[in-house]
């Protein structure tokens, strides 16, 4: 029997028919956003220790942590351009040998200062990790399966998130601090040698090449970015002038940002792509609903020790049921996805992030820790069906040429959302608790104020409804037909 034919450089054609190829190509996916999603939360439980070590306060040593995030939230869109340009799959071995390379720095680094600089670097592998590994779904894996694809990487970031403080702690507590970051290497390079294997080449040919790279946009879109998480994480989004100046920056170098995007020839954000409701829709829903999910982080501690009096190791246990919930939903959300389509689905998982969130904004104290822990497994649940579908139809909806890109903006759109959610559910939290300081107010302050933040999350959730059925009429013919449809269209469509 003869082989199917695949034409020179169709890589992604030559992937489908192995499919063994593709599980492989899929675990060195899987593997890059675990990584990245672990090296998010895994440094946060080794402050303390960090803060011993290095004789630091902890303002200096919670960069440790900051300067990880701020590097991917600055630079995830730039890395994502520059994959569509040099090839995704080069990028992406680039991006998993600079962050296997930082983590051995960060775990040898003789001082603080050099800690930080590692993490940056690291944050910068980080970013390629996460833009690409969702972009190159589209070239590794067949239509029918990219959304169980697509779950496969929520359930691996959702699993990175919850295991990075447990497993922190008890890497500490064995083999000290340093280990955190050695933990990495071996993995970085286990996804390398699979990506290398078998990821599928870079067929396409590129639309610009280096010398057009809108090395402007990049700054000024990086000083936006920058400027906007310090003053939402640094300064914890307060009204002092510090947090006002730099949101002040932020918007002025946002507003450069937009004017050289429309005068450069090969801009790093095309502007007119936010006219694609579908675009618009996937990316405005997903910073919403980050924000809720960050409402759980923030306010279900407090909540649960306060109010509900329970000691450390059970709220850890209790706070860990979401995170484990999206862990597990994520791949039976992405064969839902493959059989039922996305656009209905993502209206399916907000529905149900709704209904949760309604229930811990209306359920009394008095029902104790289930009435918390259930609504947050319906919330974290439905977040993981939301995530899988949006990311699939955005994904089915975007140009070839600019998978990389759009995969950056959706990984911006849920770090921006992360990042607000923390300072503005933070404050609403506060506000209904009627206290400056949380950690002194009583039991029904606090119940009162994590009733008032998920009545604020429902709103965020109601208002994603309304955007994602605005997007929704781009999508309303099935999924494989809209991204064939795509396809046929002179330079792929959108």
């Amino acid at each position: 029997m003869m082989k199917p034919r695949v034409k020179a450089g169709n890589a992604v054609g030559a992937a489908v028919h192995r499919p063994a190829a593709v599980d492989w190509a899929l675990v060195s996916l899987a593997l890059a956003m675990l990584l990245s999603s672990l090296g998010t939360s895994i440094a946060s439980v080794g402050l303390p220790t960090l803060a011993q070590a290095y004789q630091a306060s902890f303002q200096a040593v919670q960069w440790v942590v900051l300067a990880y995030l701020i590097a991917i939230t600055t630079l995830i869109v730039s890395v994502g351009w520059l994959g569509d340009v040099i090839g995704r799959r080069r990028l992406l071995l680039v991006g998993i040998g600079l962050f296997t390379t930082a983590s051995a720095l960060c775990g040898a680094a003789p001082t603080l200062g050099a800690l930080i600089a590692a993490r940056v670097a690291q944050g910068l592998g980080a970013a390629i990790m996460m833009a690409l590994a969702l972009a190159l779904v589209g070239e590794a894996v067949a239509k029918d399966r990219r959304g169980s694809a697509m779950g496969l990487l929520g359930s691996m970031s959702a699993i990175g998130t919850a295991l990075g403080p447990s497993l922190g702690g008890l890497l500490i507590t064995e083999l000290g601090w340093r280990a955190m970051f050695w933990f990495n290497p071996p993995l970085g390079v286990l996804a390398g040698l699979l990506a290398y294997r078998y990821l599928p080449g870079d067929g396409l040919a590129p639309k610009a090449n280096l010398r057009d790279f809108d090395f402007g946009g990049m700054l000024l879109l990086a000083v936006t970015l920058a400027a906007y998480a310090l003053a939402m994480t640094a300064g914890q989004g307060g009204a002092g002038w510090r947090n006002g100046g730099l949101l002040l920056l932020a918007l002025v170098a946002g507003g450069f940002f937009v004017w050289l995007e429309t005068r450069v020839a090969s801009p790093l954000i095309r502007l007119g792509m936010f006219r694609d409701p579908v675009l618009s829709a996937g990316l405005t829903t997903s910073a919403l609903v980050a924000s809720v999910i960050m409402a759980t982080l923030v306010v279900g501690p407090f909540y649960l020790a306060r109010t509900l009096g329970l000691d450390a190791v059970l709220v850890g246990l209790l706070m860990s049921a979401g995170p484990a919930a999206a862990a597990l939903g994520g791949v039976p959300a992405g064969r839902l996805v493959d059989r039922l389509g996305a656009p209905p689905l993502t209206l399916v998982g907000l529905a149900g992030m709704a209904v949760g969130s309604s229930m811990l904004w209306l359920l009394p104290p008095a029902l104790g820790a289930v009435a918390y822990v259930v609504p947050l497994v319906i919330i974290t649940t439905s977040y993981a069906l939301f995530q899988t579908a949006n990311n699939t139809a955005v994904a089915a909806d975007a140009r070839p040429d600019q998978r990389g890109v759009i995969s950056g903006m959706l990984s911006l759109s849920r770090n921006l959302g992360l990042i607000t959610g923390a300072s503005l559910m933070g404050a609403v939290f506060a506000y209904g608790a009627r206290a400056t300081d949380v950690t002194l107010a009583s039991a029904v302050s606090v119940a009162a104020g994590m009733q008032m933040t998920f009545g604020v999350a429902t709103g965020l959730i109601c208002v994603a409804i309304v955007v994602a059925w605005a997007g929704r009429r781009r999508l309303l013919p099935a999924p494989a037909d809209v991204a064939e449809a795509a396809s046929s269209m002179p330079g792929g469509g959108s």
